[in-house]
């Protein structure tokens, strides 16, 4: 039995994990592809390396299904007991924003199409590369991965494994310019084993126990409890806060959004960085889509001179809502008392019984963009 393996199988035995048919199965994939791996030894250098190049590289795998299955888990068993030097754990959106930094460094030397010597420089440091959450937001990552995962998989040889919320097929979902991303769709259903984990479970809600997801008033105490929230949701250690990832989401028209802290389906901003500015449907759809959770923190109580404030912030939490994001929040009242009066305080009750509601344990259930 493969070290991943025997791995998954204490942690099943120590009752850290239930059993699950369909984890078992994505286990049996990854350790399937560890084997591999370590059979080709750990020199991915020289004459060794060109001889592994001429043979078919190693398949890698896609594990994709909805939050809390254990895909993150998964990769971590994964990682930690691959037993070659050449490997490489990074979260997908850390990595595109190094590939960005590392292009614009190969076009200052003007020496044509930089794509070939990224991917060689990657994959002289790495043979096996593993994502955590991979998506495609924006149209300057669509029209880099295709060329460039096909210059690492195919030309330079390194394993990818990674994991998505989406099938392959739904990555950059009616993007812009979107035909010009297709190649890379076909790239991982060809070199990748697409692996889904999908169902009724979502083990990280047993991370967040019986957490509140609203708290008032603000404050160090609700603080601490969004906090701890955005850290059980994301395996993100504590400890290392101050490096948690930030993040741009495209809202189209060249327009871009500043997240200031962005993990694996989790985002975090403020209520003035969401209703203070001037904001519209599509904006709060676009968040409601990329991601599972939204902490917002600072919501105030909101008077008649707040009216657009207001009328934003119904519109944010329709998009949440209708798309069954998790919301967690401080705020300086209860739902009901965040705005009493004012042009469209009659309106505002709906807002008030969907917070409500989307406080509930069935609420939280559901899956992300699972209709009710």
């Amino acid at each position: 039995m493969s070290a991943m393996l025997e791995r998954y199988q204490a942690l099943i035995a120590s009752g850290e994990l239930r059993r699950d048919p369909q984890q078992r199965a994505a286990a049996e994939v990854l350790a399937g592809v560890q084997d591999q791996l370590e059979k080709n030894g750990n020199n991915h250098n020289g004459f060794l390396k060109r001889l592994i190049k001429k043979s078919e590289p190693v398949r890698g795998a896609y594990l994709w299904g909805g939050v809390g299955r254990g895909k993150s888990m998964l990769m971590d068993l994964f990682h930690e007991t691959l037993e070659i030097t050449a490997k490489r754990r990074v979260h997908f959106h850390a990595f595109m924003i190094e590939v960005h930094q590392r292009i614009r460094e190969e076009r200052k030397k003007e020496l044509g199409d930089p794509i070939p010597p990224v991917a060689a420089a990657l994959a002289a440091e790495i043979r096996c590369l593993a994502f955590d959450e991979m998506v495609v937001n924006n149209s300057a990552d669509a029209m880099i991965m295709s060329r460039l995962f096909r210059a690492l998989i195919v030309d330079q040889g390194v394993t990818v494994v990674t994991t998505s919320n989406r099938p392959p097929h739904d990555l950059y979902k009616d993007g812009l310019n979107r035909e010009h991303f297709l190649p890379f769709i076909d790239l991982i259903s060809s070199r990748l084993e697409i692996v889904e984990l999908n169902g009724p479970t979502d083990y990280r809600l047993d991370r967040i126990g019986d957490m509140a997801t609203w708290h008032t008033p603000i404050g160090p105490q609700a603080t601490a409890q969004v906090r701890e929230a955005f850290f059980r949701l994301t395996d993100f250690k504590p400890e290392d806060a101050a490096n948690v990832p930030t993040g741009e989401l495209d809202l189209g028209g060249n327009r871009k959004l500043f997240v200031p802290k962005s993990l694996k389906g989790v985002a975090v901003f403020s209520f003035k960085r969401l209703c203070a500015e001037a904001r519209g449907a599509s904006d709060y759809l676009a968040i409601a889509r990329a991601y599972h959770t939204v902490i917002i923190v600072g919501i105030p109580i909101m008077g008649p001179d707040m009216r657009n404030e207001a009328a934003r912030f119904v519109t944010l939490i329709d998009a949440l809502y209708e798309n069954r994001v998790k919301l967690f929040a401080t705020a300086a009242a209860e739902p009901e008392n965040l705005y009493p009066a004012g042009d469209g305080a009659f309106e505002f009750e709906r807002t008030v019984s969907r917070l409500k509601e989307m406080q509930s344990d069935e609420y939280l259930a559901l899956g992300h963009g699972e209709p009710g």
